[in-house]
């Protein structure tokens, strides 16, 4: 409303003098957005992780479904191959084929693993999402800084962001889970976002995120969250995917998305990056009402 307020000056009329117009300008409070990245700027349905866990425990004897592979999203890769390996069906399918359970120099060999099949895969699922350019260049006309955090490694995280650059987007700061010493739903990969841009308090940053652990992170780092659901990963289809779907299985998709961001304890929820702004315009208000996260 404030700002809807300020927009209405008319550029005919006279020049107004410059320290009445700094008083009519809208207080901006928030001071920076955190995104995540597959599912929520880039990879419309969180599609690259999936195929890297399957191809790493396929090379070890062991098949896994989407949805496991989709459960432990949003996490360092390193425990998500932990949080796959404990998943009851795998790990009785593991120890029909090895004979135990996995050890963790096991563990650590997939991860090492993996961390150049997600290299090799990443670059065909690197598509912004749309509407990701302009509600960023939306958020950086309001003053806010834009950063970023991953579960990716930074080997991965690079070519994520040099796709992104490309395409128009780069945040401010991107940090990736093995720069921390633990990552999601650890809040240090955000806190350490903070840092760099040297933002504070957390009452003045928004998380954003298509996952449960990012949900978690911003929580655990006292900031405001907003989950995504249409194009983050529990929907996990493709746009072209998502489109072939008839209007009441895009809404039971969307709505199971939805509750498990709901019970993670996101405070708001959007389908994409596209329906933010209005969001933080809300969450404006809220902290000039005296609300906190």
């Amino acid at each position: 409303m404030i700002e809807h307020l300020a927009d209405q000056s008319d550029p005919t009329t006279q020049e107004s003098d410059p320290q009445e117009s700094s008083l009519m300008a809208p207080t901006r409070l928030l001071r920076a957005v955190i995104l995540d990245w597959a599912g929520t700027t880039q990879d419309f349905g969180s599609l690259a992780p999936v195929g890297a866990f399957i191809e790493v425990f396929s090379r070890w004897g062991v098949s896994i479904t989407m949805s496991q592979a989709r459960a432990p999203m949003g996490i360092f890769k390193l425990d998500h191959i932990r949080a796959i390996a404990a998943d009851p069906d795998v790990l009785a399918e593991w120890q029909t084929v090895h004979g135990a359970a996995p050890s963790e120099d096991d563990i650590m060999a997939m991860y090492t693993e993996i961390v150049p099949i997600q290299e090799r895969i990443l670059p065909r699922f690197c598509d912004l999402v749309p509407g990701t350019v302009e509600a960023v260049s939306e958020i950086r006309a309001r003053g806010y800084l834009v950063g970023s955090t991953t579960g990716y490694p930074r080997s991965v995280g690079e070519i994520a962001a040099r796709r992104a650059i490309e395409q128009g987007y780069e945040p401010d700061v991107m940090i990736c889970a093995d720069e921390v010493s633990a990552g999601r739903p650890a809040p240090w990969m955000l806190l350490r976002a903070m840092e760099k841009m040297n933002v504070y308090p957390p009452r003045m940053v928004v998380k954003v995120g298509d996952t449960k652990a990012d949900i978690e992170e911003g929580l655990n780092a006292g900031t405001w969250t907003v989950g995504v659901t249409r194009t983050g990963n529990y929907v996990g289809m493709s746009q072209s995917e998502f489109s072939t779907l008839t209007g009441e299985q895009k809404a039971d998709a969307i709505r199971r998305a939805s509750h498990k961001l709901r019970q993670a304890g996101a405070h708001y929820l959007i389908g994409s990056i596209a329906e933010l702004p209005p969001v933080l315009d809300e969450i404006e208000i809220r902290l000039v009402l005296g609300d906190r996260p």
